[in-house]
């Protein structure tokens, strides 16, 4: 009897530590927040009016939590000076972002559908769905694209930006690490 009790207490005294060391990670939203040193890389258009290759300038992006679910992002250098919404979804070691309200609709000639944002997000996900895998599902067609998100491991950011110059269109890529 003495010996099932003296096991039985190191097994739980065993499984005790075992979860005191499991590695702590502070919440989503926390650590999505802050500054955002790197690049602005313009993929494929303009600068100064007229078509070039790639180039690559320094830039920042400073990211504020400002709702549940909901971030600001204000991405700056010399040359451009910009600030959006964005909501954000956990999807593994990743937070993918997407557009909110009227931005979503203009991408992609629909309104946000079930109402996650406002009621509390992901309640109903279903069979191990990722909030990310949940907000696909629930929102979008299979050909919608999406423009960024962060690298939780390696505390990135990066985002695709759209710009229009003389009637043509052309991207900026940020790519950057938290101070």
């Amino acid at each position: 009897m003495k010996k099932i009790r003296l096991v039985t207490i190191m097994v739980a005294i065993t499984m005790l530590g075992l979860v005191a060391c499991e590695k702590s990670e502070s919440p989503i939203d926390e650590s999505l927040e802050g500054t955002y040193i790197g690049t602005l890389t313009n993929q494929d258009g303009l600068k100064g009016g007229s078509v070039v290759s790639k180039t690559e300038e320094d830039a920042i992006a400073e990211i504020t939590k400002i709702g549940k679910e909901t971030i600001e992002v204000h991405i700056y250098n010399v040359e451009l000076d910009t600030t959006f919404l964005l909501n954000y979804y956990k999807y593994m070691n990743n937070v993918e972002v997407c557009f909110t309200g009227d931005d979503f609709e203009n991408m992609y000639g629909h309104m946000l559908g079930q109402g996650h944002i406002n009621d509390g997000m992901m309640g109903d996900m279903q069979n191990n769905e990722t909030e990310w895998m949940h907000h696909l599902n629930d929102e979008h067609q299979n050909d919608d694209e999406h423009f960024g998100g962060f690298d939780m491991e390696d505390h990135t950011f990066r985002y695709r930006l759209t710009m229009m110059e003389g009637g043509i269109l052309y991207d900026l890529q940020f790519q950057g690490m938290r101070k």
